[in-house]
């Protein structure tokens, strides 16, 4: 049984490394995808482009404007007089906020009394209409504590404190940067992208060239053939993570607190999960295009049920239980844990024992399926 795995192992490395495409689908898409996701996936908001509609004119209102303009969060594009230059504006996709001062801004504020400002957000992307919001609100509630403060001392108090200070701390990533959080759940994709894509071509490929017969004639038994499918891939994606990781870590500059030990054990569980979905694939398909349709069919809900981009308590009952089913939730909480916090075995086998689970019920599944005789 060694001796034919091992020739089976060997012919698997000739037949993907001998290939000239194959060998550049290996290693450059997956930095590729990583530079470019990385960059991409970011909900970082800054430098909203603002327009103001100032109908007050006054010291107040330039005070208010100032404080926004000082913001990194704000862009100011354009000042505006008219309600159509407004809509304009916001139709137009020239801005995505408008800060409306009224007339009686600066009356109201000398008298005292409370003063409107109208905050109008291009809501088509309503997470980021959120954050733009609390944005402004924050700005805004700076600009009315300050006058708040001066109205008190007019009054003779000299040192007015806030009942109530609030003092934020984020650990693991203090700045708040989204890059730190999306960089490592990338990884994790672009791996099982690598490892499922390629895997799902294995079985076919021997089907398109002929060479299955051979297989079917030979007295190698289906678990051995599965194995010889399978150890090639997880060897080169895990190649292929060393890469990536490299790029993460010195590219992005993404801190790696943790153990590179326990990384790649949760690396290797979590790809027999994704070749052995790959092997699936292929046992049920009858061409590289059926294949690869058909891996894309499976990667995409993997991506959204994940957690990386949507959070799971978010979504309804239905599918934070579906979620279960998917390896990528258990090694993205993998990396990103490892990464960013640090974590060890001792917080992590459960997601370890989840893709451990995954994967066997997988590879098992692929072997039952794979039968000595042609699809």
């Amino acid at each position: 049984m060694i001796r034919r795995l091992r020739h089976l192992i060997w012919k698997e490395f000739i037949q993907v490394l001998r290939d000239k495409k194959l060998r550049l689908f290996i290693f450059l898409p997956p930095i590729i995808q990583l530079i470019a996701y990385g960059y991409a996936i970011n909900f970082d908001i800054k430098n909203v482009p603002t327009a103001i509609f100032d109908e007050s004119h006054s010291a107040e209102s330039r005070h208010l404007i100032s404080r926004f303009a000082a913001s990194e969060y704000f862009a100011i594009k354009e000042f505006i007089h008219t309600e159509a230059e407004q809509r304009h504006l916001i139709d137009d996709n020239q801005v995505t906020m408008v800060l409306r001062i009224p007339y009686d801004f600066a009356r109201l504020i000398k008298s005292d009394k409370t003063a409107a400002v109208q905050v109008i957000v291009d809501a088509t992307d309503s997470n980021a209409a959120l954050i733009v919001g609390r944005y402004a609100d924050t700005v805004i509630a700076d600009f009315s504590l300050a006058i708040l403060k001066e109205r008190l001392a007019r009054l003779g108090s000299m040192q007015v404190t806030p009942p109530v200070a609030l003092e934020p701390r984020a650990w693991y990533n203090a700045n708040l940067s989204s890059r730190y959080s999306f960089v490592p759940g990338v990884i994790a994709m672009v791996i099982m992208l690598v490892s499922l894509m390629l895997t799902a071509l294995a079985v076919v490929r021997e089907k398109e060239i002929g060479t299955i017969e051979q297989i079917l004639v030979s007295p190698i038994r289906p678990v051995e053939f599965m194995l010889g499918k399978t150890i090639p891939f997880i060897v080169i994606s895990m190649l292929d993570m060393v890469v990536i990781i490299l790029v993460g870590v010195f590219w992005f500059e993404v801190p790696l607190r943790g153990s590179l030990l326990v990384l790649f054990l949760g690396a290797i569980t979590f790809l027999f999960n994704s070749v052995g979905l790959g092997l699936f694939i292929s046992t049920v398909s009858s061409t590289q295009q059926q294949a690869m349709m058909a891996g894309t069919f499976f990667f995409t809900p993997a991506i959204l049920l994940s957690g990386l981009i949507f959070p799971i308590p978010n979504m309804p009952p239905f599918f934070q239980y579906l979620t279960y089913l998917n390896p990528l939730r258990y090694f993205v909480v993998v990396v990103q844990g490892i990464f960013l916090r640090g974590d060890g075995l001792a917080i992590l086998w459960p997601q370890m024992a989840g893709m451990t689970v995954l994967g066997l019920t997988l590879l098992t599944l692929s072997v039952l399926r794979f039968q000595k005789r042609l699809a």
